[in-house]
């Protein structure tokens, strides 16, 4: 079949700059087209040709960056010229009324990555539409999916949660990797942080990411555990090195810490998985709803344990012994009891580590999230 897989208007594919939907298509595309003909529209990039064919897969990028009116113009003038057996729309269902004008026999499918089904980002006649119009909507956790379907319950029969998924060759264990363990120690080196246990966050420095509470969380913590350091790896926005007036409240919080805190402002998507070598607990303390952030498999697949919120979609990757649960976010103490926990047990670190690892070999691999979206691709016409 001829597929085209239509990325969202933020950040190109491949992921340059980042992105958590870019990551997921440039994560399968490559087993997708070994068994259709794929091609990846997205947008522009200056780093990027405006065609390209990598492997067996053709990219084609067009103009409107961050603007999506001028994206869908462009998006939908490429289709005019198209035929697909399968269009397949990332996190956009604002631009399914429209692709179904220009392709009215193809089959088209939605995968949903967060909130785009909110009121406030489409409005509800024109949601109804991409909902009838869709085969399947593939999302990234239950949580996106039950909110979907209490806005739409005509969607239910058409949802799908398809976890996300992790690169296991580059997000390793440390300790089994001695390429790994000699970047940990130069990081640790370069950052005055030596033996200490390392907290890390990784993500963009923005609220309702919480590095701000985690951070004053490390004022009770510091009574318990003198040797132990917090990490934040990121900048304010993808690709984006500027020091907005959330990131200069967060440093401004670390500098009156009585625990060294670390911030690294923006690290390239090639870099990233450097600093979870260098890190011994993963934090991810979101304040909002959060479908799910990639970042737990990540965690898991680098072999650490992991504390996360019960927000959105991020408790459905607790598995058995993997992580420790935050119930409220908002409260820095919640955080300081439960990396306590952890802090007061190399063993305990190490045993929610391995099984980590293992859930991301056995359940969280780029292959089996390309299975999952070549049987929904295989499906039956509506």
């Amino acid at each position: 079949m001829k597929v085209v897989m239509i990325c969202t208007e933020k950040l190109p594919v491949p992921p340059v700059r980042g992105g958590a939907i870019q990551t997921y298509i440039s994560g399968i595309v490559d087993v997708l087209g070994r068994h259709h003909d794929v091609t990846v529209l997205g947008t522009t990039d200056p780093s990027l040709p405006m065609e390209e064919k990598i492997r067996n897969v053709r990219y084609v990028r067009v103009n409107g960056q961050g603007v999506f009116e001028t994206y869908a113009e462009e998006v939908v003038q490429f289709l005019r010229n198209q035929s697909y057996d399968i269009i397949h729309v990332f996190n956009r269902p604002r631009l399914v009324p429209l692709i179904r004008e220009v392709a009215p026999r193809a089959r088209i499918i939605l995968s949903m990555h967060n909130d785009m089904f909110d009121q406030a980002k489409i409005n509800p006649a024109e949601a109804a539409v991409a909902i009838a119009e869709t085969e399947r909507i593939i999302t990234i956790s239950d949580y996106v999916g039950r909110v979907i379907q209490s806005l739409y319950p005509e969607a239910a029969p058409k949802l799908r949660t398809i976890y996300s998924g992790v690169d296991l060759q580059t997000f390793v264990p440390w300790e089994g990797s001695q390429a790994a363990r000699k970047i940990r120690q130069e990081l640790r080196s370069m950052h005055n942080l030596g033996n200490r246990q390392v907290i890390l966050f990784v993500g963009r420095l923005t609220p309702k990411k919480g590095a701000d509470i985690l951070v004053r969380a490390m004022n009770d913590l510091q009574k318990h555990h003198s040797n132990i350091a917090l990490v934040l790896v990121g900048g304010s926005w993808y690709g984006v090195d500027k020091v907005s007036d959330y990131v200069a409240y967060v440093r401004s919080l670390a500098d009156r810490s009585p625990i060294p805190v670390i911030t690294t402002g923006y690290v390239s998507s090639e870099q990233i998985h450097q600093w979870f070598w260098a890190g011994d607990i993963f934090v991810c303390p979101s304040q909002w709803e959060e479908p799910l952030a990639r970042v737990h498999y990540e965690a898991m697949a680098a072999g650490l344990p992991f504390v996360t919120t019960k927000r959105g979609g991020n408790a459905e990757v607790i598995i058995g012994n993997n992580g420790l649960l935050v119930e409220e976010p908002e409260n820095p103490q919640s955080f300081s009891t439960q990396l306590n926990k952890l802090l007061s047990s190399r063993d305990l670190q190490r045993q929610m580590g391995a099984v980590g690892r293992r859930l991301a070999e056995e359940r969280f691999t780029w292959d089996r999230v390309a299975r999952d979206v070549l049987q929904v691709w295989g499906g039956s016409r509506r």
